[in-house]
Protein backbone atom coordinates (compact mmCIF):
# COMPACT_ATOMS: atom_id res chain seq x y z
CA UNK A 1 0.00 0.00 0.00
CA UNK A 2 1.46 3.23 -1.11
CA UNK A 3 1.40 6.41 1.30
CA UNK A 4 -1.40 8.21 -0.31
CA UNK A 5 -3.65 4.79 -0.81
CA UNK A 6 -5.34 5.63 2.47
CA UNK A 7 -6.54 9.01 1.22
CA UNK A 8 -8.30 8.22 -2.20
CA UNK A 9 -11.70 7.99 -0.41
CA UNK A 10 -11.11 11.15 1.05
CA UNK A 11 -12.69 14.86 -0.51
CA UNK A 12 -9.23 16.26 -1.45
CA UNK A 13 -10.35 18.84 -3.19
CA UNK A 14 -12.40 20.15 -0.72
CA UNK A 15 -10.08 19.77 2.35
CA UNK A 16 -7.47 21.52 0.06
CA UNK A 17 -9.83 24.51 -0.72
CA UNK A 18 -10.92 24.86 2.91
CA UNK A 19 -7.03 24.34 4.40
CA UNK A 20 -6.05 27.91 3.71
CA UNK A 21 -9.65 29.70 4.56
CA UNK A 22 -9.69 28.06 8.12
CA UNK A 23 -5.99 29.18 8.56
CA UNK A 24 -7.27 33.13 7.80
CA UNK A 25 -10.05 32.01 10.72
CA UNK A 26 -7.52 30.49 13.10
CA UNK A 27 -4.69 33.26 12.45
CA UNK A 28 -7.58 35.76 14.92
CA UNK A 29 -7.48 33.07 17.70
CA UNK A 30 -3.77 33.49 18.19
CA UNK A 31 -1.06 36.33 19.52
CA UNK A 32 -0.42 38.46 16.64
CA UNK A 33 3.44 37.55 16.31
CA UNK A 34 2.34 34.24 15.63
CA UNK A 35 -0.39 35.07 12.21
CA UNK A 36 3.16 34.08 10.19
CA UNK A 37 3.91 31.12 11.64
CA UNK A 38 -0.12 30.03 11.68
CA UNK A 39 -0.03 30.98 7.65
CA UNK A 40 3.16 28.87 7.17
CA UNK A 41 1.46 25.70 9.02
CA UNK A 42 -1.47 26.06 7.18
CA UNK A 43 0.29 26.14 3.80
CA UNK A 44 2.40 23.28 4.56
CA UNK A 45 -0.54 21.37 5.51
CA UNK A 46 -2.41 22.21 2.22
CA UNK A 47 0.80 20.82 0.61
CA UNK A 48 -0.14 17.16 1.59
CA UNK A 49 -3.22 16.74 -0.29
CA UNK A 50 -2.34 18.86 -2.91
CA UNK A 51 0.75 16.14 -3.52
CA UNK A 52 -1.49 13.68 -3.17
CA UNK A 53 -4.04 14.70 -6.01
CA UNK A 54 -0.57 14.44 -8.42
CA UNK A 55 0.45 11.25 -6.85
CA UNK A 56 -2.67 10.03 -7.37
CA UNK A 57 -3.93 11.18 -10.69
CA UNK A 58 -4.34 8.61 -13.18
CA UNK A 59 -1.93 9.21 -16.24
CA UNK A 60 -4.14 7.60 -18.36
CA UNK A 61 -7.02 8.69 -17.94
CA UNK A 62 -7.71 12.41 -19.96
CA UNK A 63 -11.00 13.48 -18.06
CA UNK A 64 -11.69 14.92 -14.50
CA UNK A 65 -10.68 13.17 -11.67
CA UNK A 66 -11.54 13.59 -7.74
CA UNK A 67 -14.75 15.06 -8.16
CA UNK A 68 -16.96 16.57 -6.23
CA UNK A 69 -20.11 18.57 -5.91
CA UNK A 70 -21.79 20.50 -3.46
CA UNK A 71 -25.30 22.80 -4.21
CA UNK A 72 -24.80 26.08 -3.95
CA UNK A 73 -27.98 27.70 -5.85
CA UNK A 74 -30.90 24.86 -6.93
CA UNK A 75 -33.14 26.99 -8.74
CA UNK A 76 -30.54 28.19 -11.48
CA UNK A 77 -28.72 24.28 -11.60
CA UNK A 78 -25.26 25.88 -10.16
CA UNK A 79 -23.27 23.92 -8.02
CA UNK A 80 -19.75 24.11 -6.67
CA UNK A 81 -18.29 21.09 -8.62
CA UNK A 82 -14.56 20.37 -8.50
CA UNK A 83 -11.96 18.23 -10.29
CA UNK A 84 -8.61 17.98 -11.84
CA UNK A 85 -6.92 16.79 -14.69
CA UNK A 86 -3.44 16.50 -16.36
CA UNK A 87 -3.56 19.82 -17.00
CA UNK A 88 -5.06 21.96 -13.70
CA UNK A 89 -3.42 19.11 -11.00
CA UNK A 90 -0.10 20.46 -11.30
CA UNK A 91 -0.85 24.16 -10.60
CA UNK A 92 -1.88 22.47 -7.49
CA UNK A 93 1.33 22.26 -5.52
CA UNK A 94 3.34 25.30 -7.75
CA UNK A 95 0.37 27.45 -6.32
CA UNK A 96 1.00 26.18 -2.36
CA UNK A 97 4.71 26.20 -2.78
CA UNK A 98 4.60 29.86 -4.46
CA UNK A 99 2.43 30.41 -1.58
CA UNK A 100 4.57 29.64 1.23
CA UNK A 101 7.44 31.22 -0.88
CA UNK A 102 5.87 34.84 -0.44
CA UNK A 103 4.88 33.62 3.28
CA UNK A 104 8.66 33.26 4.11
CA UNK A 105 9.04 36.64 2.18
CA UNK A 106 7.10 38.97 4.06
CA UNK A 107 8.81 37.03 7.60
CA UNK A 108 10.09 40.36 8.58
CA UNK A 109 8.60 42.75 5.69
CA UNK A 110 5.16 42.92 7.02
CA UNK A 111 5.25 44.58 10.71
CA UNK A 112 2.16 46.25 10.45
CA UNK A 113 -1.45 44.56 10.76
CA UNK A 114 -0.09 41.21 10.45
CA UNK A 115 -3.26 39.39 10.87
CA UNK A 116 -5.05 41.13 8.44
CA UNK A 117 -2.22 40.42 5.83
CA UNK A 118 -1.65 36.88 6.52
CA UNK A 119 -5.67 36.23 6.34
CA UNK A 120 -6.13 37.98 3.22
CA UNK A 121 -3.12 35.80 1.84
CA UNK A 122 -4.48 32.70 2.81
CA UNK A 123 -7.84 33.86 1.53
CA UNK A 124 -6.55 35.11 -2.00
CA UNK A 125 -4.56 31.12 -1.86
CA UNK A 126 -8.52 30.07 -1.43
CA UNK A 127 -9.63 31.72 -4.24
CA UNK A 128 -6.93 30.99 -6.44
CA UNK A 129 -7.25 27.34 -5.96
CA UNK A 130 -11.03 27.35 -6.48
CA UNK A 131 -10.02 29.04 -9.80
CA UNK A 132 -8.00 25.80 -10.89
CA UNK A 133 -10.46 23.35 -9.57
CA UNK A 134 -13.47 24.59 -10.56
CA UNK A 135 -15.52 22.75 -12.98
CA UNK A 136 -18.81 24.87 -12.76
CA UNK A 137 -18.51 28.27 -14.99
CA UNK A 138 -20.16 30.01 -12.31
CA UNK A 139 -18.46 28.80 -9.41
CA UNK A 140 -15.24 29.58 -11.43
CA UNK A 141 -16.34 33.22 -12.14
CA UNK A 142 -17.48 32.94 -8.02
CA UNK A 143 -13.61 32.33 -7.16
CA UNK A 144 -12.16 34.46 -10.13
CA UNK A 145 -13.93 37.46 -8.51
CA UNK A 146 -12.86 36.57 -4.92
CA UNK A 147 -9.38 37.13 -6.53
CA UNK A 148 -10.21 40.84 -6.35
CA UNK A 149 -11.09 42.04 -2.59
CA UNK A 150 -7.99 40.22 -0.98
CA UNK A 151 -5.19 41.90 -3.56
CA UNK A 152 -7.04 45.29 -3.25
CA UNK A 153 -6.23 45.21 0.68
CA UNK A 154 -2.90 43.64 -0.27
CA UNK A 155 -1.39 46.44 -2.69
CA UNK A 156 -3.27 49.19 -1.26
CA UNK A 157 -2.39 48.77 2.70
CA UNK A 158 0.93 47.19 2.39
CA UNK A 159 2.58 48.63 -1.17
CA UNK A 160 6.07 50.08 -1.28
CA UNK A 161 5.15 52.84 -3.60
CA UNK A 162 3.73 56.26 -2.77
CA UNK A 163 0.76 55.57 -5.90
CA UNK A 164 0.32 51.95 -4.26
CA UNK A 165 -3.56 53.15 -3.68
CA UNK A 166 -3.80 54.08 -7.37
CA UNK A 167 -2.50 51.13 -8.39
CA UNK A 168 -4.73 48.89 -6.33
CA UNK A 169 -7.75 50.75 -7.56
CA UNK A 170 -6.59 50.27 -11.38
CA UNK A 171 -5.94 46.89 -10.82
CA UNK A 172 -9.11 46.32 -9.28
CA UNK A 173 -11.43 48.13 -11.71
CA UNK A 174 -9.67 46.61 -14.82
CA UNK A 175 -10.55 43.42 -13.59
CA UNK A 176 -13.99 44.55 -12.40
CA UNK A 177 -14.41 45.80 -16.11
CA UNK A 178 -12.94 42.10 -17.43
CA UNK A 179 -15.61 40.35 -15.26
CA UNK A 180 -18.44 41.77 -17.38
CA UNK A 181 -17.67 39.94 -20.55
CA UNK A 182 -16.63 36.86 -18.90
CA UNK A 183 -20.41 36.99 -16.68
CA UNK A 184 -21.92 37.86 -20.24
CA UNK A 185 -20.21 34.55 -22.16
CA UNK A 186 -21.71 31.85 -18.66
CA UNK A 187 -25.24 33.79 -18.92
CA UNK A 188 -25.03 33.21 -22.94
CA UNK A 189 -23.84 29.32 -22.79
CA UNK A 190 -26.45 28.72 -19.91
CA UNK A 191 -29.17 30.38 -21.87
CA UNK A 192 -28.54 28.34 -24.92
CA UNK A 193 -28.35 25.32 -23.27
CA UNK A 194 -31.70 26.09 -21.85
CA UNK A 195 -33.02 26.88 -25.52
CA UNK A 196 -31.44 23.59 -26.89
CA UNK A 197 -33.11 21.44 -24.53
CA UNK A 198 -36.20 23.08 -25.11
CA UNK A 199 -36.58 24.32 -21.75
CA UNK A 200 -38.05 27.85 -20.43
CA UNK A 201 -35.27 29.67 -17.86
CA UNK A 202 -34.72 29.52 -15.43
CA UNK A 203 -35.15 25.46 -16.08
CA UNK A 204 -33.04 24.06 -18.46
CA UNK A 205 -30.33 26.42 -17.40
CA UNK A 206 -26.66 24.84 -16.65
CA UNK A 207 -23.17 26.11 -15.82
CA UNK A 208 -21.48 22.19 -15.78
CA UNK A 209 -18.53 22.80 -17.78
CA UNK A 210 -18.72 18.92 -19.12
CA UNK A 211 -22.24 19.78 -20.18
CA UNK A 212 -21.48 22.77 -21.67
CA UNK A 213 -18.75 21.37 -23.74
CA UNK A 214 -20.73 18.99 -25.40
CA UNK A 215 -23.61 21.58 -25.93
CA UNK A 216 -23.37 23.17 -30.07
CA UNK A 217 -23.31 26.65 -30.22
CA UNK A 218 -25.32 28.40 -33.17
CA UNK A 219 -21.97 29.91 -35.09
CA UNK A 220 -22.88 33.77 -34.43
CA UNK A 221 -23.35 33.12 -31.18
CA UNK A 222 -19.87 31.00 -30.83
CA UNK A 223 -17.66 33.53 -32.23
CA UNK A 224 -19.47 35.97 -29.69
CA UNK A 225 -18.56 33.91 -26.84
CA UNK A 226 -14.99 33.60 -27.36
CA UNK A 227 -14.44 36.65 -28.11
CA UNK A 228 -16.45 37.55 -24.74
CA UNK A 229 -14.23 35.05 -23.00
CA UNK A 230 -10.79 36.07 -24.76
CA UNK A 231 -11.11 39.52 -23.38
CA UNK A 232 -12.40 38.67 -19.81
CA UNK A 233 -9.30 36.45 -19.09
CA UNK A 234 -6.70 38.81 -21.68
CA UNK A 235 -7.18 41.38 -19.36
CA UNK A 236 -6.00 39.57 -16.22
CA UNK A 237 -3.27 37.54 -18.81
CA UNK A 238 -2.56 40.40 -19.51
CA UNK A 239 -2.52 40.94 -23.17
CA UNK A 240 -1.52 44.04 -25.29
CA UNK A 241 -3.30 46.79 -24.84
CA UNK A 242 -5.15 45.77 -21.67
CA UNK A 243 -1.65 45.59 -20.00
CA UNK A 244 -1.31 48.49 -18.58
CA UNK A 245 -2.16 47.74 -14.50
CA UNK A 246 0.95 45.09 -14.53
CA UNK A 247 3.83 47.63 -14.92
CA UNK A 248 2.19 49.70 -12.10
CA UNK A 249 1.42 46.99 -9.54
CA UNK A 250 4.84 45.77 -9.97
CA UNK A 251 6.27 48.80 -8.89
CA UNK A 252 4.27 49.95 -6.63
CA UNK A 253 2.74 46.53 -4.69
CA UNK A 254 4.49 44.92 -2.23
CA UNK A 255 7.01 42.58 -4.40
CA UNK A 256 6.05 39.10 -2.38
CA UNK A 257 2.24 40.07 -3.92
CA UNK A 258 3.56 41.06 -7.25
CA UNK A 259 5.65 37.95 -7.50
CA UNK A 260 1.74 35.89 -6.77
CA UNK A 261 0.34 38.35 -9.62
CA UNK A 262 3.04 37.27 -12.35
CA UNK A 263 3.80 33.74 -11.03
CA UNK A 264 0.05 32.92 -11.63
CA UNK A 265 -1.16 33.65 -14.68
CA UNK A 266 -4.58 32.66 -14.06
CA UNK A 267 -5.95 34.91 -17.74
CA UNK A 268 -3.84 32.02 -19.69
CA UNK A 269 -5.15 29.20 -18.02
CA UNK A 270 -8.89 30.72 -18.63
CA UNK A 271 -8.01 30.69 -21.88
CA UNK A 272 -6.59 26.96 -22.28
CA UNK A 273 -9.43 25.74 -20.28
CA UNK A 274 -12.89 27.68 -21.10
CA UNK A 275 -12.45 30.59 -24.19
CA UNK A 276 -10.84 27.62 -26.81
CA UNK A 277 -12.93 24.43 -25.78
CA UNK A 278 -16.11 26.32 -25.25
CA UNK A 279 -15.69 27.68 -28.56
CA UNK A 280 -13.68 25.59 -30.48
CA UNK A 281 -14.58 26.22 -34.28
CA UNK A 282 -14.66 30.14 -33.42
CA UNK A 283 -11.03 29.97 -31.67
CA UNK A 284 -9.47 27.89 -34.85
CA UNK A 285 -11.63 30.52 -37.00
CA UNK A 286 -10.32 33.28 -35.19
CA UNK A 287 -6.29 31.48 -35.06
CA UNK A 288 -4.72 34.69 -36.57
CA UNK A 289 -6.21 36.77 -33.64
CA UNK A 290 -4.67 34.28 -30.87
CA UNK A 291 -1.89 34.30 -32.81
CA UNK A 292 -1.52 38.01 -33.60
CA UNK A 293 -2.19 39.14 -29.93
CA UNK A 294 0.64 36.69 -28.87
CA UNK A 295 3.35 38.31 -30.93
CA UNK A 296 2.50 41.88 -30.73
CA UNK A 297 2.30 41.23 -26.57
CA UNK A 298 5.66 39.24 -26.80
CA UNK A 299 7.49 42.15 -29.09
CA UNK A 300 5.90 44.69 -27.02
CA UNK A 301 6.65 43.31 -23.84
CA UNK A 302 10.47 42.85 -24.48
CA UNK A 303 10.91 45.96 -26.24
CA UNK A 304 9.08 48.00 -22.79
CA UNK A 305 11.39 45.95 -20.80
CA UNK A 306 14.52 46.75 -22.75
CA UNK A 307 14.09 50.36 -21.69
CA UNK A 308 13.45 50.01 -18.15
CA UNK A 309 15.57 51.72 -15.40
CA UNK A 310 14.03 49.71 -12.30
CA UNK A 311 14.33 45.80 -12.01
CA UNK A 312 10.38 45.37 -11.09
CA UNK A 313 8.99 47.09 -13.93
CA UNK A 314 11.38 45.11 -16.41
CA UNK A 315 10.23 42.00 -14.91
CA UNK A 316 6.70 42.74 -15.56
CA UNK A 317 7.65 43.36 -18.97
CA UNK A 318 9.30 40.62 -19.44
CA UNK A 319 6.63 38.37 -18.01
CA UNK A 320 4.26 40.42 -20.53
CA UNK A 321 6.91 39.49 -23.48
CA UNK A 322 6.74 35.55 -22.13
CA UNK A 323 2.79 34.73 -21.94
CA UNK A 324 2.62 36.51 -25.43
CA UNK A 325 4.33 33.34 -26.04
CA UNK A 326 2.24 31.02 -24.51
CA UNK A 327 -0.79 32.56 -26.43
CA UNK A 328 1.12 31.89 -29.65
CA UNK A 329 1.59 28.08 -28.84
CA UNK A 330 -2.19 27.80 -27.67
CA UNK A 331 -2.98 29.71 -31.31
CA UNK A 332 -0.93 26.77 -32.56
CA UNK A 333 -3.94 24.39 -31.86
CA UNK A 334 -1.60 21.31 -31.80
CA UNK A 335 0.28 18.68 -29.17
CA UNK A 336 3.30 20.55 -28.92
CA UNK A 337 1.96 24.06 -28.98
CA UNK A 338 -0.49 23.38 -26.25
CA UNK A 339 1.81 21.40 -24.33
CA UNK A 340 4.52 24.28 -24.82
CA UNK A 341 2.04 26.51 -23.51
CA UNK A 342 0.91 24.73 -20.18
CA UNK A 343 4.65 24.06 -19.54
CA UNK A 344 5.01 27.50 -19.62
CA UNK A 345 2.53 28.19 -17.46
CA UNK A 346 3.87 26.17 -14.99
CA UNK A 347 7.18 27.58 -15.63
CA UNK A 348 5.55 31.30 -14.31
CA UNK A 349 5.19 30.08 -11.25
CA UNK A 350 8.83 29.39 -10.25
CA UNK A 351 10.79 31.40 -12.65
CA UNK A 352 9.59 34.52 -12.87
CA UNK A 353 7.87 33.93 -9.18
CA UNK A 354 11.22 33.39 -7.95
CA UNK A 355 12.84 36.33 -10.09
CA UNK A 356 9.98 38.52 -8.19
CA UNK A 357 10.98 37.49 -5.07
CA UNK A 358 14.79 38.10 -5.66
CA UNK A 359 13.70 42.18 -6.77
CA UNK A 360 11.61 41.79 -3.04
CA UNK A 361 14.62 40.52 -0.91
CA UNK A 362 17.22 43.19 -3.11
CA UNK A 363 14.38 46.07 -2.45
CA UNK A 364 13.69 45.23 1.63
CA UNK A 365 17.67 45.79 1.67
CA UNK A 366 18.45 48.60 -0.64
CA UNK A 367 14.96 50.24 -0.10
CA UNK A 368 14.95 50.59 -4.24
CA UNK A 369 14.97 48.38 -7.24
CA UNK A 370 16.06 51.48 -9.33
CA UNK A 371 19.12 50.30 -11.60
CA UNK A 372 20.98 53.67 -10.47
CA UNK A 373 20.79 52.91 -6.93
CA UNK A 374 22.42 49.21 -7.62
CA UNK A 375 25.72 47.97 -8.90
CA UNK A 376 28.60 45.67 -7.25
CA UNK A 377 26.03 43.76 -5.62
CA UNK A 378 27.41 40.44 -6.70
CA UNK A 379 30.28 41.45 -4.61
CA UNK A 380 28.42 41.63 -1.01
CA UNK A 381 25.65 39.32 -2.26
CA UNK A 382 27.08 36.90 -4.32
CA UNK A 383 24.24 33.94 -3.76
CA UNK A 384 21.31 36.43 -4.56
CA UNK A 385 23.13 37.32 -7.31
CA UNK A 386 23.98 33.60 -8.77
CA UNK A 387 20.16 32.93 -8.04
CA UNK A 388 18.81 35.78 -10.11
CA UNK A 389 21.51 34.75 -13.40
CA UNK A 390 20.23 31.19 -13.08
CA UNK A 391 16.54 31.87 -12.75
CA UNK A 392 17.34 34.55 -15.83
CA UNK A 393 18.77 32.03 -17.64
CA UNK A 394 15.62 29.61 -16.95
CA UNK A 395 13.66 32.43 -18.14
CA UNK A 396 15.62 32.69 -21.40
CA UNK A 397 14.84 29.19 -22.04
CA UNK A 398 18.57 27.88 -21.73
CA UNK A 399 19.44 24.42 -22.14
CA UNK A 400 19.16 22.17 -18.96
CA UNK A 401 16.33 24.45 -17.28
CA UNK A 402 13.06 23.78 -17.56
CA UNK A 403 12.37 26.99 -19.87
CA UNK A 404 13.85 25.21 -22.80
CA UNK A 405 11.52 22.00 -23.41
CA UNK A 406 8.45 24.61 -23.10
CA UNK A 407 10.20 27.43 -25.53
CA UNK A 408 11.20 24.98 -27.94
CA UNK A 409 7.83 22.78 -28.30
CA UNK A 410 6.08 26.10 -28.55
CA UNK A 411 8.52 27.76 -31.03
CA UNK A 412 8.58 24.39 -33.05
CA UNK A 413 4.41 24.56 -33.16
CA UNK A 414 4.46 28.18 -33.86
CA UNK A 415 7.32 27.87 -36.79
CA UNK A 416 5.22 25.07 -38.03
CA UNK A 417 1.15 26.83 -38.07
CA UNK A 418 2.21 30.81 -38.48
CA UNK A 419 5.82 30.65 -39.76
CA UNK A 420 5.91 34.47 -39.41
CA UNK A 421 4.72 35.20 -35.74
CA UNK A 422 7.16 32.61 -35.22
CA UNK A 423 10.08 33.96 -36.47
CA UNK A 424 8.62 37.53 -34.91
CA UNK A 425 9.12 35.15 -31.21
CA UNK A 426 12.28 34.23 -32.43
CA UNK A 427 12.82 37.77 -32.46
CA UNK A 428 11.60 38.94 -29.12
CA UNK A 429 13.54 36.32 -27.62
CA UNK A 430 16.74 37.86 -28.67
CA UNK A 431 15.92 41.02 -27.40
CA UNK A 432 14.83 39.05 -24.12
CA UNK A 433 18.16 38.40 -23.69
CA UNK A 434 19.42 42.00 -24.14
CA UNK A 435 17.49 43.53 -21.63
CA UNK A 436 17.97 40.64 -19.01
CA UNK A 437 21.80 40.71 -19.54
CA UNK A 438 22.17 44.69 -19.58
CA UNK A 439 19.73 44.50 -16.36
CA UNK A 440 21.99 42.01 -14.84
CA UNK A 441 25.18 43.72 -15.64
CA UNK A 442 24.58 47.36 -14.07
CA UNK A 443 22.34 45.93 -10.97
CA UNK A 444 24.97 43.35 -9.91
CA UNK A 445 28.54 44.32 -11.80
CA UNK A 446 30.78 47.47 -11.83
CA UNK A 447 32.15 49.13 -8.59
CA UNK A 448 29.27 49.90 -5.71
CA UNK A 449 28.23 53.27 -5.89
CA UNK A 450 25.73 53.12 -2.44
CA UNK A 451 26.71 51.95 0.97
CA UNK A 452 23.50 49.84 1.38
CA UNK A 453 24.89 47.68 -1.02
CA UNK A 454 28.30 47.75 0.65
CA UNK A 455 26.49 46.79 3.96
CA UNK A 456 23.92 44.40 2.80
CA UNK A 457 23.65 41.08 3.93
CA UNK A 458 23.11 38.27 1.80
CA UNK A 459 20.61 35.37 1.60
CA UNK A 460 19.20 34.35 4.91
CA UNK A 461 18.35 30.94 5.49
CA UNK A 462 14.74 31.00 4.76
CA UNK A 463 15.37 32.71 1.93
CA UNK A 464 18.27 30.24 0.59
CA UNK A 465 15.83 27.57 1.04
CA UNK A 466 13.29 29.09 -0.68
CA UNK A 467 15.66 29.41 -3.97
CA UNK A 468 17.52 26.30 -4.05
CA UNK A 469 13.65 24.64 -3.96
CA UNK A 470 12.87 27.02 -6.92
CA UNK A 471 16.11 26.10 -8.39
CA UNK A 472 16.04 22.25 -7.99
CA UNK A 473 12.71 22.31 -9.84
CA UNK A 474 13.71 23.88 -12.73
CA UNK A 475 16.50 21.67 -12.92
CA UNK A 476 14.71 18.70 -12.08
CA UNK A 477 11.98 19.86 -14.95
CA UNK A 478 14.53 20.78 -17.44
CA UNK A 479 16.65 17.50 -17.00
CA UNK A 480 13.39 15.71 -17.19
CA UNK A 481 10.54 17.50 -19.20
CA UNK A 482 8.57 13.97 -19.31
CA UNK A 483 7.84 14.23 -15.80
CA UNK A 484 5.50 17.50 -16.80
CA UNK A 485 4.85 15.92 -20.55
CA UNK A 486 3.99 12.60 -19.86
CA UNK A 487 1.31 14.19 -16.77
CA UNK A 488 -0.44 15.94 -19.11
CA UNK A 489 -0.31 14.10 -22.24
CA UNK A 490 -3.85 12.31 -22.31
CA UNK A 491 -5.55 15.79 -21.44
CA UNK A 492 -4.28 17.60 -23.95
CA UNK A 493 -4.72 14.90 -26.72
CA UNK A 494 -8.88 15.06 -25.06
CA UNK A 495 -8.43 18.93 -25.62
CA UNK A 496 -7.39 18.92 -29.05
CA UNK A 497 -9.95 15.96 -29.81
CA UNK A 498 -12.68 18.32 -29.03
CA UNK A 499 -11.42 20.64 -31.79
CA UNK A 500 -13.59 20.12 -35.14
Amino acid sequence: MGPFDTMTDLPLLTILLLLPLVGAGMIWLFPVPKARLVTLATLLGALLPAVAVVALLELDNPGFQFVEQYPWIPALDANFRFGVDGLSAPFLPLTIVLFIAVTLASWTHIQSLQRVYYSLLLLFATATLGVFMSIDVLAFFLFWELTLAPLYFLISLWGIGPHRRYAATKYTLFMLAGGIPLLLAIAVLAFNHAEISGAIPPDGLSFDYQTLLDTPLPAGLEIVVFLFLLVGFAVKTPLFPLHTWLPIVALEGPAPVAALLVGLKLGAYGIIRFAIPLAPTAAQELHWLLAGLGVIGLLYGALAALNQTNLRRMLAYSSMSHVGLVVLGIASFNQQGLQGAIFQLLNFVIIAGGLFLLTGYLHHRLGSTDLIHLGGIAQTMPLLAAFFMFLGLASLGIPGTSGFPAELLILISALETHTGAGLAALFGLIIGTGYLLNSYRQSFFGPITDGQVRASQDLRPRELATMLLFSLLVLVFGLFPGLVLDFMHATTELWLMRLP
